[in-house]
């Protein structure tokens, strides 16, 4: 049995980090995908010439790259200009009341492949607090250079392409041993989606599925389930993005869902990870929720909890509003918390974005991408609802 029993699934260690940095910036195929999405119509025109160009400057911004701080710092330069450049603001909450000394499980909402960990690192990183280990889908990773630049950031793989239920199981354990264990032993934080896939329709829901994963670690131990997942410190995480850059593609992809005619293409999630990190997002919010200590009977019980916190601490923005009122213009967000309303020139500006965005598409999927900015509104009027009154 090998020492590291994680060796497969967990990040890359200080010591491994030169060497894949070495093998990457000999990869032809990473120096491809790069200089095509930095360069569309150059690397169209001399994909040849470009390569070594590109693996040249690489060599150079990588060339004191020893460690992981050592990598992270350089991918801090990228999201310092990212954020300059394809956002107008980026803005945290909640996180003044955590502790930089403690561990935490971050269990986040998923609109954005890359950028939802991203932004909750970027967060961590400016208020003094360590980065945390990012989980995330090998069906992600088509492309082994994908895998070794997710390890080289602090990511550990979840096998969502594990077949048969044995092989599933046994998977599912050894990732559920390895969080406890990166949270417990390695006093290491861990962000983890709220859900399998991204909510392309805008409803943040917690899968219990994802829970029952979690607690896997349990069986044999003395602890309940609620003592259990009490000690994880599990902390709900919001990220509100004003605009999403893949909202047509994801309205498209509801509108096949519905027809029964979807096919994903292949490496669509590549894809995806570009357009979402390129486009602009206008207004950005990670809040961040409260330690969760509780009794919960079950994982349905813990993931309703979950999604009152993310649901609440959810910040809207103009493009939620001016979409809602939309869809629902005899409906009223007044009696909703936070910084309501918007500014007069926010929601013209959504308007006009909205206009935009729409003509380019068939009426039923200019309702689908309403409903993407719109269905968090919804939400959060419902929680009011049963807040205010309850069974």
């Amino acid at each position: 049995m090998s020492a590291d029993p994680f060796a497969e699934i967990r990040p890359y260690h200080d010591g491994e980090v030169r060497p894949v940095l070495d093998r990457l910036l000999k990869d032809p195929e990473m120096l491809g995908v790069l200089a095509r999405l930095r360069l569309p119509k150059l690397y169209s025109w001399a994909p040849g010439l470009l390569r070594p160009l590109l693996a040249s400057m690489l060599k150079r911004q990588f060339a004191g790259v020893h460690n992981v701080r050592d990598f992270q710092a350089v991918v801090k330069l990228y999201m310092d200009r990212m954020i300059e450049e394809r956002m107008s603001h980026f803005s945290v909450s909640g996180l003044d009341a955590l502790d930089p000394s403690e561990s935490y499980l971050f269990l986040s909402n998923h609109r954005d492949i890359a950028l939802d960990p991203a932004f909750v690192n970027y967060a961590l990183y400016h208020s003094g607090h360590d980065t945390v280990r990012i989980a995330i889908g090998d069906n992600l990773l088509s492309k082994p250079f994908a895998a070794d630049l997710m390890r080289l950031n602090k990511s550990f793989i979840v096998p969502r392409s594990a077949r048969g239920p044995r092989q599933m199981l046994a998977a599912y354990r050894k990732l559920s041993k390895y969080i406890d264990h990166s949270i417990h032993e390695d006093r290491s934080s861990v962000w983890l989606a709220q859900r399998e896939g991204r909510a392309k329709d805008g409803h943040d829901r917690t899968e219990p599925a994802v829970l029952k994963m979690l607690a896997m670690n349990q069986k044999g131990s003395e602890l309940s389930f609620g003592e259990y997942m009490s000690r994880l410190r599990i902390v709900p995480v919001a990220i509100s993005y004003e605009w999403d850059r893949c909202d047509q593609a994801k309205a498209k992809e509801l509108a096949a869902r519905a027809n029964g005619e979807y096919e994903k293409a292949e490496h669509e999630d590549l894809s995806s990870i570009a357009q979402g990190i390129l486009g602009d997002k206008g207004r950005v919010h990670v809040s961040f929720g409260q330690v969760m200590q509780g009794d919960w009977a079950d994982a349905a019980e813990l993931a309703r909890a979950v999604d009152e916190q993310v649901l609440g601490n959810y910040v809207l923005h103009a493009s939620n509003l001016v979409a809602h009122s939309r869809l629902h213009p005899d409906s009223s967000v007044a009696h909703l918390p936070g910084d309501l309303p918007q500014r007069p020139v926010d929601l013209a500006d959504a308007q006009a974005q909205f206009n935009e965005r729409l003509a380019e598409l068939p009426e039923t999927e200019q309702i689908l991408l309403l409903n993407i900015y719109a269905n968090v509104v919804e939400d959060k009027l419902n929680l009011v609802e049963a807040t205010l009154n309850p069974c």
